[in-house]
């Protein structure tokens, strides 16, 4: 019997990985079960929640809705963004700030803030805050969300 699996090679977070799944299978559970990328979160998988966002060239997508098959291009993880030694200013200004608890939501927040920002260089709050609408957080962390993405806005203009 013929296998269902063909073979991608992806292009993430400036490397090239060669992977072998069903063309409909989630980029969400190729990223982290195929390739390690353990900072894109499994969420709903229904994309309702934004805690898989990735990019795609540039582009806030949630992976859970992407299949393999439709990868093209360039794309990003949170692992990307930055590097423990070299944090991605939104990383260290949410870092700095504190500006989550439980941090679950917060590397598919960070995805979608990068993405709009680079979009529009320097986004208002109605744009950011629509951003935001496609990320569920219920632990609170909201104004300090905010204030975060405030202060990166405001330090790119100094």
């Amino acid at each position: 019997m013929p296998s269902s699996e063909t073979r991608f090679c992806l292009r993430i977070n400036g490397d090239s990985h060669a992977v072998a799944c069903n063309p409909s299978t989630p980029l969400l559970f190729v990223l982290r079960n195929e390739l390690g990328l353990m900072g894109t979160r499994q969420g709903c998988t229904t994309g309702h929640c934004g805690a898989c966002m990735i990019q795609q060239d540039g582009t806030a997508i949630q992976s859970c809705g992407l299949s393999v098959n439709s990868a093209i291009g360039e794309l990003t993880t949170i692992e990307g963004l930055g590097s423990p030694s070299q944090l991605h200013p939104l990383q260290q200004r949410f870092f700095d700030d504190q500006a989550a608890q439980c941090g679950y939501c917060i590397n598919g927040i960070l995805m979608s803030i990068d993405s709009v920002i680079r979009k529009f260089q320097s986004p208002n709050m109605m744009q950011i805050k629509k951003t935001l609408k496609q990320h569920l957080c219920r632990c609170g962390s909201h104004t300090r969300i905010l204030g975060a993405i405030r202060k990166v806005l405001n330090s790119d203009k100094n």
